[in-house]
């Protein structure tokens, strides 16, 4: 079984989220939107299907990261996230929360060896990429 399928997300504090995301809009050429900046790619085992990452500047006063004391969270795509987190569960490794279902997907919070924090998401593509088409700006 896959576990981990790719990097769904790069998050990250910021001071200032919004001129965070000018700055790489202007510079490295980011097309952003309220969340920051969405990534297309193909899928390797299907490459007629879409798939997405998303990179998004957070408020250093954000709570979200929580208990992990970092500046940064990354996160993971995966399949079969209710196996995934029981497989978790018997080898110890801490689990944050409840899997939360969206339309867009499904999400667990873990924390690895170093108390850092990392998002898991099961993706529904179709249904994110509907969610972001029209909504970026440069």
């Amino acid at each position: 079984m896959k576990k981990v399928t790719g990097i769904g997300g790069i998050f990250f504090k910021t001071k200032d989220p919004e001129k965070m995301k000018n700055w790489y809009s202007e510079n490295l050429g980011l097309v952003t939107n309220e969340y920051g900046s969405v990534f297309e790619f193909r899928k390797s085992d299907s490459p007629d299907e879409k798939a997405y990452s998303v990179w998004s500047p957070f408020k250093d006063d954000t709570n979200y990261f929580q208990p992990s004391e970092k500046e940064f969270m990354i996160n993971y795509r995966v399949e079969n996230i209710e196996k995934l987190v029981t497989d978790l569960q018997e080898a110890g490794v801490t689990i944050c929360d409840e899997i939360e279902s969206y339309e867009y997907g499904k999400f667990v919070h873990i924390l690895d060896p170093e108390n850092n924090k990392i998002e898991l998401w099961e993706p529904v593509d179709e249904v994110f990429q509907s969610m972001y088409e029209g909504k970026t700006t440069k």
